[in-house]
């Protein structure tokens, strides 16, 4: 797959988790300069915002079901920020989007360190992520519970 490929797949899986977001009540908005947040995510009655950042992959078929992979910058994973980062993993496959698997900063370095979820190349956190059916795997550790976690995310009715 081409470079460029890659870009309109990353956009599209943004506007995807920008549409999410959106539809639980919640408002939206895209940084001017990418630093390593794709999207700020703002609870507008109180002001209270998240940091956002989205990545996506073209999902491939296994026996098993469906693989990606992803590749996060480790100092990123490493430091923590105010307010946090959460993690929107997409997988597009067969001209679908897969449920998202979502996952705060802390949650992911935990799962780093205490079961060794993906590997390190140099700088970055290679994250080899497996679907089958309703379930999702990373190194054999089951992180089901991060799909379709919008549990920091509650729907605000306006």
């Amino acid at each position: 797959m081409s470079k460029l490929n890659n870009l309109y797949v990353g956009k599209a899986g943004q506007a995807f988790a920008m549409s999410e977001f959106l539809i639980r009540g919640w408002n939206v908005a895209i940084p001017e300069v990418d630093i390593g947040d794709d999207i700020f995510v703002v609870k507008d009655k109180y002001g209270e915002f998240s940091r956002v950042h989205v990545k996506t992959a073209n999902g491939v078929s296994r026996s098993t079901g469906i693989s990606a992979q992803f590749n996060l910058p480790y100092l990123q994973l490493q430091e923590a920020q105010t307010p946090e980062l959460t993690y929107f993993f997409l997988v597009r496959f067969q001209n679908k989007w897969q449920p998202p698997l979502l996952i705060n900063r802390m949650q992911l370095l935990e799962e780093f360190f205490e079961n060794r979820i993906g590997s390190l190349s140099k700088d970055k956190l290679i994250l080899y992520f497996s679907f089958q059916s309703d379930m999702a795997f990373c190194s054999k550790t089951d992180l089901s519970a991060y799909l379709d976690n919008f549990k920091d995310y509650p729907v605000i009715n306006h």
